[in-house]
């Protein structure tokens, strides 16, 4: 079963009360929908705490008492500046995102954010995701998912494939002045360029399907480029028409389909 509002509201309220009782704990903050009054049914709990002193100490005394009142199942941590996010799942998946920061990184970063009590200090936002990186996370992810095509390594393919729509996401979100992490933003998308992503998902790993995908993926990120740098995009358009080219008419040769051949390592699918 799912958590119920009340319960959840109940579980922040104990938070809040328990760092205020914290003598550690100099200032806490709502974050997130929450904090500017658009949660609904399904959100979770993000509150940051200022922490004087030994921050280590700190976090592991409220990881404790976590688990023993509160009944927590698993946590696990997110690091963000000198701090750090300790992400807690309750029963009836109940999700509490707690920040733990120093007093001098505690203060709102973005718009979400609602001071309890402390003093909030003046920071910089954090920064939007590099546009050239995921320019060049693009190119590299079809690069691999041709090669994986190509040695018969359907799963990795698709892999790549499906990293490629969400840079695409992340681009067209980032242009459009929506949220850009994790496709927050993806829902505000206009319906022609969503109906173009949804080309994009791979329906089998049939080679031919994984091909199809591929090519669809390539022409939606391109053209979501166009919009942005029509002079890179004019270097890049022909070399990956040209990838695509020859993923199609040239077949795997023997033993391309084994795993572990010694392959250069790629990074993750999660931009840095």
């Amino acid at each position: 079963m799912m958590f119920t509002v009340e319960e959840r509201d109940s579980v922040r309220d104990r938070l809040l009360a328990h760092a205020e009782a914290d003598e550690a704990v100099v200032g806490a903050a709502l974050t997130g929908s929450h904090a500017v009054g658009v949660g609904d049914r399904w959100s979770d709990t993000d509150i940051v705490l200022a922490v004087r002193g030994d921050l280590t100490e700190t976090l592991n005394r409220w990881t404790r008492w976590l688990y023993d009142e509160l009944g927590a199942q698993h946590h696990w941590d997110l690091q963000v500046g000198a701090g750090a996010i300790r992400v807690f799942l309750l029963s009836g998946w109940l999700e509490i995102d707690l920040t733990f920061a120093p007093e001098a990184e505690f203060g709102p970063r973005g718009p979400q954010w609602r001071t309890v009590f402390g003093l909030p200090q003046p920071l910089e936002p954090f920064a939007d995701p590099d546009h050239n990186t995921l320019v060049g996370l693009v190119w590299h992810h079809a690069l691999h998912a041709g090669i994986c095509i190509r040695r018969r390594r359907w799963w990795q393919a698709e892999h790549w494939i499906s990293a490629i729509r969400d840079h695409a996401i992340t681009l067209a979100c980032l242009r459009l002045g929506h949220p850009a992490a994790y496709a927050k933003g993806a829902h505000l998308l206009p319906d022609d360029l969503t109906a173009s992503l949804e080309t994009t998902l791979v329906r089998s790993l049939a080679e031919p399907e994984l091909h199809r995908a591929l090519n669809a993926t390539i022409t939606v990120v391109t053209d979501e480029l166009e919009r942005t740098d029509p002079a890179l995009t004019a270097r890049l358009r022909p070399m990956l028409a040209e990838l695509l080219a020859g993923v199609s008419e040239h077949p795997p040769s023997p033993g391309q389909g084994r795993q572990g051949d010694g392959s250069p390592a790629e990074p993750s699918r999660q931009a840095p």
